[in-house]
C-alpha cells in the first residue's frame, strides 16, 4: 500500500505499509516496566532493528563498519543527541500494535497468569554430585519462571507479592510498519528474518516468545523460505572465521556444511519442541570438550565464550566476575510449519568483547582466534549430531 505522508515538516514522501498477523508458539515473558506481560511496540521495534541490521550491515561501503551502519540506523530509526535538536529527529519508521485488523484497542495485558502444570524434565549432568533431572521449561526460563511447591513456577516480582504473568499463544495483535518506500526491501527482508527467527521477552534467546508472523494486506513473507537455498538469497551469512571478527551480531554464521541454522528432528506441539531445545542445549553445552569438571574456581575455559556468567563458575578478572554478562549467540526458536511445531537452532557468531578479553590472562589473550574458532566449532559439531542443517 502507498500513501504520502508529510514527515515532520519536511516535503512529501511516498510511504509504504506493511501488515502482519503476529501471535507466540511459545509464552512470552514481553512485559512493561511492572514486569507484567503486554503487547507492546517496543520491543517489535527492537527486533526490527536488529534483523535489519544483519540485513544492511553487507551494503555498506564498507561492508559491516559499525560507524556507517549507526548513522544509517540513526536516520532510518530515528536519534537522540544531546548537541542540540538539530541533530535529533524522530524515526521515520512507524509501528502501530492493534488488537485487529480493523485498529481496536492494542497494547493489552497477558492472559496468562498461571504455568502449566506437569512440565517436561531432562536429564542434566552438571546439577548435583552425579547430575539430576531438571524442569526442561524451567531450565530454558529461568528468572521469569522458578520453582515451587515441587514444580515450574511463575516468579514473584522483585520487591513485590505480585507473580510474573506471561502472553499465552491462543491470542494475537495486528501490526502495522509504515515508512519511506525506499527502505521497503530492507525492511521486508528483516520481517522475514524476524519470521524465520525473531523472539520477544525475557529469555527469548531460548526460544520464549517464539513469534509467529503472518503476512496481511501487503506484507510479505515467503511461505517457505527456512531453506538452505531461501538464507543464501537473504545474503546475510559469512564464514564462521570472518563473522568472528566483530564483536557485535552482524550476519548468520557459514562453514564448510553450510548455513549455521538447525533444525530439530522433533516435531509436535510447544513442550515437546521446548524440551527438545533444552535437550540440545544442555547437550552442547556440558559436551566433553567444553565441560568444567577439573577447572580450577575463577579460571577461563572454552566454556565460557558460549555466554557468561555459569552457574558457580565465574571467571576472575575485570568486566567478568559476577556482573559480567554476555548474550548467548546461539539462538532458539519455535516455528509453526502446517500443524506441527519445529524447533530451529541459528548461530549469529561473534568475537569475545575486547574488554572481557582485556581481563584473561596473558597466553588465553595470545591465543583468542584459536580457542573461540574452536569452541564454536566443538557446539557445531555437536548440533550436526543432535540436529538436522537445513538442506
Amino acid at each position: 500500500m502507498h500513501h504520502s505522508y508529510g514527515i515532520h515538516g519536511e516535503n512529501l514522501m511516498t510511504m509504504r505499509e506493511l501488515t502482519y498477523q503476529v501471535s507466540f508458539n511459545t509464552p512470552a515473558f514481553l512485559g512493561n516496566a511492572e514486569q507484567q506481560a503486554q503487547w507492546r511496540t517496543p520491543p517489535f521495534k527492537a527486533l526490527l532493528r536488529q534483523w535489519w541490521r544483519v540485513v544492511k550491515a553487507p551494503q555498506l561501503k564498507p561492508p559491516f563498519n559499525v560507524d556507517e551502519l549507526r548513522t544509517a540506523e540513526n536516520a532510518l530509526f530515528g536519534a537522540a543527541s544531546d548537541d542540540g535538536a538539530d541533530k535529533s529527529h524522530r524515526s521515520l519508521v512507524r509501528l502501530r500494535l492493534t488488537k485487529d485488523s480493523g485498529g481496536g484497542v492494542g497494547w493489552e495485558n497477558g492472559a496468562m497468569k498461571q504455568w502449566l502444570a506437569g512440565g517436561p524434565s531432562q536429564f542434566h549432568p552438571e546439577v548435583g554430585e552425579h547430575g539430576h533431572q531438571v524442569g526442561a521449561e524451567l531450565y530454558l526460563g529461568y528468572g521469569p519462571l522458578g520453582f515451587k511447591a515441587g514444580q515450574t513456577a511463575f516468579n514473584t516480582i522483585p520487591n513485590s507479592d505480585r507473580q510474573r504473568t506471561a502472553i499465552d499463544t491462543k491470542t494475537g495483535a495486528c501490526l502495522r510498519l509504515i515508512f519511506p518506500a525506499e527502505h521497503h526491501v530492507d525492511l521486508s527482508a528483516a520481517m522475514q528474518l524476524a519470521a524465520l527467527f525473531g523472539t520477544l521477552g525475557s529469555r527469548s534467546r531460548n526460544g520464549w516468545g517464539a513469534l509467529q508472523l503472518q503476512a496481511t494486506g501487503n506484507g510479505a513473507l515467503a511461505p517457505t523460505l527456512l531453506t538452505r537455498s531461501g538464507i543464501a538469497n537473504l545474503a546475510v551469512t559469512r564464514p564462521l572465521s570472518s563473522c568472528l571478527q566483530q564483536d557485535w551480531p552482524h550476519a548468520i554464521g557459514h562453514d564448510r556444511v553450510g548455513p549455521l541454522v538447525w533444525r530439530t528432528r522433533i516435531t509436535g506441539d510447544a513442550r515437546q519442541v521446548m524440551r527438545e531445545l533444552a535437550r540440545i542445549k544442555i547437550a552442547f553445552r556440558t559436551q566433553p570438550a567444553l565441560s568444567l569438571d577439573g577447572v580450577p574456581a575463577g579460571t577461563f575455559s572454552n566454556r565460557h565464550f558460549l555466554a557468561y556468567p555459569v552457574t558457580h563458575h565465574p571467571v576472575t578478572g575485570l568486566e567478568w566476575g559476577g556482573q559480567g554478562r554476555l548474550a548467548n549467540q546461539v539462538r532458539f526458536k519455535v516455528l509453526r510449519e502446517g500443524n506441527q511445531l519445529v524447533g530451529v537452532i541459528v548461530h549469529l557468531p561473534c568475537r569475545l568483547p575486547a574488554a572481557m578479553a582485556a581481563g584473561l590472562p596473558h597466553q588465553v589473550r595470545n591465543n583468542i582466534d584459536a580457542l573461540q574458532l574452536q569452541a564454536w566449532q566443538d557446539v557445531h559439531a555437536m548440533l550436526d549430531q543432535l540436529a538436522t542443517r537445513l538442506a
